[in-house]
């Protein structure tokens, strides 16, 4: 079976890289189990040896290519222990959601390609077992039996999320660093599109919430734990450049578990903004109390980040949450008054926030000058662009640098779409971005988690547009297949109560006219009561 994962990725790895993104499409367009789980089985299978082909002559994979004999032990040891998650997942539902949250924010720093990458390794683990427990069952059920109820069904969101992935796959076979992109497909659109199909399928029963929400927000409060620490010690765990940057200034920034402060900041955004909806929607006196505290320490530990695209995203997911409460017309006043106090806090001390006002370039860590040779690029190939992938390759060639870390980290999502997939890309980004916020905003305001997911969704997006990551995040997608589910459940539990009330009235119909009681014996010609000893009609 292996075979043919292997022939598309030995000879033309291009080739094998538009079959994988092909192969998530159909995964998050297919409206049969069998046909879904055929297509998740086709891309665990074809992305990993995609990826191996392409690093096979690096190296890093020296130890494997000299002990194939171990390193296929290993292999097989990892399968048995992904085995074994997955039939545990089968069994308990409820592991594959909470352990979901659980791996979101954890790296693990690898070297692919000649440079270093923190990569999701848990995260990996946890979709790749979830996938298995859905695609066993999926391909071991009767075909010609009807499909389980699922409340999600694929739509627009779900077509343009294919429509965006089939684009980035096509255009990285032109692309100038056609490895950034394998990298980009196989590290993150591949497993987190596999996420996003395995949350959206999912009953997000109160009590999942409650769970997700604690081992969220306990997350947060270590982090920030661990970055008062850092604070305190003036020592940076896990960012060298960090280091080196705060040795530098006079301020001190923290990083907590994370390999990027703005990194944490976002996750840091994302968990506020939980305990936010949550308040709003509760008058318990204990409850609102113990949120504030949490809403305190976890602000104190995004301050020490000096992160300003996410004080930014904060203050946008806020503004959503009260919107969604109280209405724009009882929060424009408000939000604007934040506003103002915020940038009279920036033009008075801009040093306590990182910002030097004299050099705009330094103070956004070199954005401005990435955005204006983005813009450089669009203009030079404006219907298709450079490619996927290629920003940095073509950015160092225009402007002869090396080290390109900066440039990979730094630009913001749309001036990457627009210099790598050209109009064509920023026309299927803009469309997801819309169905997104249409599945997501509508109804929100009717319960604490749909506002959540809203807001941190609407807080995530200017993140991007700030600093990095849209679909290489997994909260994006988290976020979107979460989202997703809860809407799905808003449309189906109507349709639950009309059918129970149909049932009832059907029933009461019966009972009236009598057509539901046993006919009267022929050889006693008495009619039969209804009594507890008669089975329930």
């Amino acid at each position: 079976m292996l075979a043919v994962p292997f022939a598309l990725a030995g000879p033309a790895p291009e080739a094998g890289a538009v079959v994988a993104v092909l192969l998530v499409a159909c995964a998050l367009v297919a409206r049969s189990d069998r046909m879904r789980a055929l297509a998740m089985s086709g891309a665990l299978l074809l992305a990993p040896v995609l990826l191996v082909s392409d690093i096979w002559d690096s190296p890093q994979m020296e130890v494997v290519r000299d002990h194939s004999g171990a390193a296929l032990a290993a292999a097989a040891v990892g399968l048995v222990a992904l085995s074994l998650l997955a039939t545990l997942m089968a069994r308990q539902p409820l592991l594959l959601p909470v352990l979901t949250v659980a791996a979101l924010p954890f790296r693990i720093p690898i070297e692919v390609g000649g440079s270093t990458s923190n990569l999701l390794v848990p995260l990996y683990l946890v979709v790749a077992a979830g996938a298995l427990a859905f695609i066993v069952p999926a391909l071991r059920a009767d075909p010609e039996a009807p499909p389980p109820p699922r409340a999600w069904q694929p739509g627009w969101l779900e077509r343009l999320l294919a429509l965006f992935i089939v684009l980035y796959g096509v255009q990285a076979t032109y692309s100038a660093d056609f490895e950034k992109a394998l990298q980009q497909i196989a590290f993150f659109y591949v497993p987190f599109a596999l996420l996003f199909v395995l949350l959206a399928q999912i009953d997000w029963t109160p009590r999942l919430l409650r769970w997700c929400f604690g081992v969220l927000v306990g997350l947060a409060l270590i982090f920030s734990g661990i970055g008062y620490v850092e604070y305190l010690t003036r020592h940076i765990f896990l960012n060298p450049k960090l280091i080196a940057s705060n040795e530098l200034h006079t301020y001190f920034r923290t990083n907590s578990v994370f390999f990027d402060p703005n990194i944490y900041g976002r996750f840091l955004v994302v968990a506020m903004l939980a305990v936010a909806a949550t308040l709003l929607h509760t008058r318990r006196r204990e409850l609102l109390i113990g949120g504030s505290i949490v809403l305190a320490a976890l602000w104190a530990g995004l301050v020490l980040t000096l992160s300003q695209s996410s004080f930014v995203a904060l203050l946008v997911g806020l503004a959503t949450l009260a919107v969604l409460a109280w209405g724009v017309r009882r929060t424009l006043l408000p939000t604007l008054a934040v506003v103002l106090v915020a940038g009279a806090a920036v033009l008075i001390t801009p040093s306590t926030f990182g910002i030097d006002l004299n050099n705009l370039d330094a103070s956004t860590s070199g954005r401005s000058g990435l955005v204006t040779s983005g813009g450089s690029l669009f203009a030079d190939r404006p219907l298709q662009g450079f490619g996927s992938g290629a920003f940095e390759a073509e950015y160092r060639d225009r402007n002869g640098r090396e080290g390109g870390d900066a440039a990979a980290t730094s630009h913001t999502i749309p001036v990457t779409v627009a210099s790598e997939q050209g109009v064509i890309g920023l026309i299927a980004y803009l469309a997801l971005l819309a169905a997104a916020f249409a599945r997501l905003l509508r109804g929100a305001a009717g319960t604490p988690a749909r506002a959540f997911v809203a807001a941190a969704f609407l807080a995530l997006i200017v993140h991007t547009l700030i600093y990095a990551a849209f679909l290489e995040d997994p909260l994006t997608w988290a976020l979107l297949g979460i989202g997703t589910a809860l809407a799905a459940q808003v449309v189906r539990e109507p349709r639950r109560r009309r059918a129970g009330a149909a049932a009832s009235v059907a029933a009461a119909q019966e009972l009236s006219d009598g057509s539901a009681l046993p006919k009267p014996g022929a050889a006693g010609g008495r009619r039969l009561t209804t009594d507890s000893s008669l089975p329930a009609t």
